[in-house]
């Protein structure tokens, strides 16, 4: 007899589920007209912390004199100048030593630069963050600004002992000092946001902004003082908000005389670039993943 054979029918594969005409949910942030979105901010804030040690360890990856080059920037750009414009050249330092009048405007200036160029190409580098998961994008430029802050406080040592060594005390006008770290970070964020966000679209402000930051730095008076500008144009100078912002260093470690006017213009431009560049970047922010 023959075995009977029983043939099972072939499953058919399943069909895709298919999907919705529209999404189910959207990510997004929150109001594009609001200043700071400080609740997503501080519910991300350990995201923020690990970016920011993240990019300050990638800097001093794999160099050999690492978080050296920190004091070697600022201390081998105070002994060009001073050789330069302080000796060959005998820029007036207004009865300051030159070193010590070149360095004081140097090391504000260094870390705003560096967080401008860097936050200004921090959202194309992190491109493979923003295509894959959501958070606050702001928190990538903002990380960028406040790891120059390290650099600051470790380049800040040799300030000190170059007011030591000159015989420079502290006046008063020490009290300005926190004021003037925190204007400077917040003016480097501002610069920051708008320049990330127009990277995204606009690939040439990352070719350009570092020849800008560059020549920005020959208006500002950091190899020379404000005074050896004549009367007439100094007001001109006074437009740069970087100026209210080195004079009011000079005022705050060397006890030179506060220029509140400039420093004043310099306050009010910041808290308006703020408002501007992150009403600009939250406007921008739902598109980033699409073209970064």
């Amino acid at each position: 007899m023959e075995a009977a054979v029983e043939v099972t029918p072939s499953k058919r594969p399943e069909s895709p589920p298919s999907l919705p005409e529209h999404p189910i949910a959207t990510i997004e942030a929150g109001r594009k007209w609001a200043l700071l979105d400080l609740k997503s901010l501080w519910a991300y804030r350990e995201l923020l912390y690990f970016l920011t040690w993240r990019d300050v360890k990638v800097r001093y990856k794999q160099t050999l004199l690492g978080v050296v080059w920190v004091i070697l920037q600022p201390l081998l750009a105070m002994l060009t100048f001073s050789i330069f414009f302080g000796k060959l050249v005998g820029v007036a330092s207004d009865g300051i030593p030159y070193a010590l009048f070149a360095y004081t405007a140097l090391l504000p200036w260094m870390f705003f630069s560096k967080a401008v160029t860097s936050g200004g190409s921090s959202l194309v580098n992190s491109a493979h963050l923003i295509t894959k998961i959501y958070f606050p994008r702001l928190i990538i430029p903002g990380a960028t600004v406040l790891s120059g802050l390290v650099d600051f406080a470790v380049a800040f040592v040799l300030l000190i002992l170059l007011m030591l060594y000159y015989g420079v005390g502290v006046t008063l006008n020490i009290l300005l000092l926190p004021l003037l770290i925190l204007l400077t970070v917040l003016f480097a964020l501002g610069v920051g946001l708008w320049t990330s966000a127009m990277n995204v679209r606009y690939r040439d402000i990352g070719a350009v902004l570092p020849f800008a930051v560059q020549m920005w730095m020959f208006v500002t008076p950091i190899i020379y003082p404000l005074s050896l500008v004549p009367q007439k144009w100094r007001w001109l100078m006074t437009l740069n908000p970087m100026t209210g912002i080195i004079e009011g260093y000079r005022s705050a470690l060397l006890g030179t005389p506060c220029n509140w006017s400039a420093l004043a213009f310099s306050a009010t431009v910041t808290l308006i670039l703020l408002f501007y560049s992150s009403y600009t970047f939250r406007r921008m922010e739902s598109h980033f993943a699409d073209i970064v």
